[in-house]
C-alpha cells in the first residue's frame, strides 16, 4: 500500500494531502447541520431525510453553477475564504426565482494540487453561504488533476437542492401591463463579467498594484474585485410570506438583456428607467477604462442590481418596506408593458 501511495504521490496526485483537507474542514461542515441531514460526511455521498409535513404538492428545485474567471482574482491575491461564498449565492438565487427553500448543498474543487490550508478556505466560504442560506453542506469532491492544471489553480462548482409548494410556483401568466419592476441591489460585480474585468485591469492584475485606489472607488480595487455575492434567501422568503411576488430573475451573465426576458410572457416587456438605477461606481470605472458602451454593460453586468422583482403597483410600497426592514435597500426601477422592445432602457 505504502509503494503505491508513493507511485501515486510521484504522478501528481497527494492522497495524504487529501485525507488532511478532509479533517481541516470537517468542523466547517458541522456547523452547517441541520437535523434533516443523516450520517457525517465522508461516506460515498450525502444523505438528506426532508420533511414534507407542511406541503401539500412539493416540488424539488435544483441548481448548479461555479464562479466563474474570478477565481482567478482569488487566485492572484492568494484570498480564497470568500470565493465559496460566490459558488453558493449562484445556485441559491437562481432557485429562488421559484421561490424555492434552499436544503442542502454539494461543493467540487478541482485543483493542479490539494494544499490542505487553502481547501480549508475554500470550503470556509462554501459553509459560510450555506449558513447564510440556512442550509445543509452535506457533501462534496476535492480531486486533483496534476498536469492539467497548474499547481496553485483550482476551479469551484456548487449544486444546490430546494423545496417549494407547487401552487407558489411564479407564474408568467399573471404579470400583468403596469405592475412594477422592484430592483434588489447587488453588491457589486457579483460573479459575472470577469473575463472582460480581468483583461480591462490586466496591468494591475499583472503588476499586483490591486491594492490601488481609484478615485472613484470607495475602496481599494481588490476588495471591490473579491466582494462576494449577495445572498438574497432570507430577505425574499420574509417577503414571499407577505407579498404576492408575481416572478423573478436573478441577474447574472447576460445582464439585464438576457435575464429580465426570462421572467416575462412572450405578449409583455419591461422598461427600465435609467434615472432610477442606483449604479454602482466600479461599473462606471470599466465603462470608461475598457471604453465599453452603455448598452453593452447592460448585456454584460448586473450594473448594481443583483435581483429583480414583478409586483403589482398596490404592493409596491409593502414590498420596498419588507425589504428595507430586511437589510435590503429595493427600489422600483420601472415597469411592465407592451413596448416593440422586450427590454427596453430609457
Amino acid at each position: 500500500m505504502k509503494k503505491n501511495e508513493n507511485e501515486y504521490k510521484k504522478s501528481g496526485v497527494n492522497v495524504n494531502a487529501g485525507y488532511e483537507s478532509i479533517k481541516l474542514i470537517k468542523p466547517l461542515i458541522e456547523k452547517t447541520k441541520t437535523k434533516e441531514v443523516l450520517g457525517n460526511i465522508g461516506g460515498f455521498n450525502g444523505l438528506f431525510q426532508p420533511n414534507f409535513k407542511n406541503y401539500k404538492t412539493p416540488v424539488l428545485v435544483s441548481s448548479t453553477d461555479g464562479v466563474g474567471t474570478k477565481i482567478k482574482i482569488a487566485i492572484k491575491l492568494n484570498i480564497h475564504n470568500t470565493i465559496g461564498i460566490d459558488c453558493v449565492a449562484m445556485c441559491v438565487n437562481d432557485i429562488i426565482c421559484s421561490k424555492a427553500k434552499p436544503l442542502f448543498f454539494l461543493d467540487y474543487i478541482a485543483c493542479g494540487k490539494n494544499n490542505p490550508e487553502k481547501i480549508k478556505e475554500i470550503v470556509k466560504g462554501i459553509t459560510k453561504g450555506c449558513i447564510e442560506s440556512e442550509m445543509a453542506l452535506i457533501g462534496g469532491e476535492t480531486a486533483e488533476h496534476p498536469k492539467i492544471m497548474e499547481e496553485k489553480d483550482y476551479d469551484l462548482a456548487g449544486f444546490v437542492v430546494g423545496i417549494v409548494e407547487k401552487e407558489k410556483i411564479p407564474q408568467t401568466k399573471n404579470i400583468k401591463p403596469k405592475d412594477l419592476l422592484i430592483a434588489l441591489p447587488s453588491s457589486g460585480l457579483h460573479s459575472n463579467g470577469f473575463s472582460l474585468v480581468r483583461e480591462i485591469f490586466k496591468k494591475e492584475i499583472e503588476t499586483s498594484s490591486l491594492e490601488d485606489n481609484f478615485e472613484i472607488l470607495q475602496k481599494s480595487l481588490k476588495e471591490e474585485l473579491l466582494t462576494p455575492t449577495t445572498i438574497y434567501v432570507k430577505p425574499l422568503a420574509a417577503l414571499f410570506e407577505k407579498v404576492n411576488v408575481k416572478t423573478l430573475c436573478h441577474i447574472t451573465g447576460g445582464g439585464f438583456y438576457e435575464n429580465i426576458p426570462r421572467m416575462l410572457p412572450e405578449n409583455l416587456t419591461a422598461t427600465i428607467y435609467k434615472k432610477n438605477l442606483k449604479i454602482h461606481n466600479i461599473f462606471k470605472l470599466i465603462m470608461q477604462k475598457g471604453n465599453i458602451k452603455e448598452n453593452n454593460m447592460f448585456e454584460i453586468f448586473n450594473m448594481g442590481v443583483g435581483m429583480v422583482l414583478v409586483v403589482s403597483p398596490e404592493e409596491e410600497e409593502k414590498t420596498i418596506k419588507i425589504l428595507n426592514e430586511n437589510n435590503v435597500k429595493a427600489y422600483t426601477i420601472g415597469e411592465i408593458g407592451k413596448e416593440s422592445e422586450k427590454v427596453k432602457i430609457v
